[in-house]
């Protein structure tokens, strides 16, 4: 690790510890050249898998999209936003745990369809009226029958 004050090469670590829930660690470090002391955090570069589209286009994951979509589905329900983060959370540690370099958006869909379903029944209409493109009002009973059984 560098120096940011001098950019000298040589610099000990004088503290460690973990932080950001245990996803992230945190150390102190001392430059052996100028003494100066400064603040490193570490984290683990995960790569998600790319994402193919119905079309058959293949895209980068997007987790802007995810959450955009998710939030849009919550809008003015009483779902706290911890409960989000941890649905986003679980969604991509599903997609990360497949192995698979490639996945469809079908099952970006349906992940969030079950995470929404646990979190708040209408925002999971509201998705599924979109991700399904309901087109008539027996489509929405047929969706609310299903998440009553």
């Amino acid at each position: 690790m560098h120096c940011p004050f001098c950019s000298a090469d040589d610099t000990k670590v004088i503290d460690s510890r973990l932080g950001a829930g245990a996803h992230q660690v945190r150390r102190r470090r001392e430059c052996l050249a100028c003494h100066e002391r400064f603040t490193t955090f570490e984290t683990a570069e995960l790569v998600m898998p790319r994402v193919i589209k119905r079309d058959g286009i293949r895209v980068p994951f997007d987790e802007v999209k995810l959450r955009g979509g998710i939030m849009r589905a919550l809008e003015k329900r009483p779902v706290p936003a911890e409960k989000v983060e941890q649905a986003i959370n679980k969604i991509q540690s599903t997609l990360r745990a497949t192995g698979e370099r490639e996945i469809g958006s079908g099952m970006i869909g349906e992940l969030v369809m079950d995470a929404l379903k646990g979190l708040d029944k209408v925002a999971y209409i509201r998705f599924a009226s979109v991700y399904r493109s309901f087109e008539d009002v027996k489509e929405f009973g047929e969706a609310i029958a299903r998440l009553e059984d």
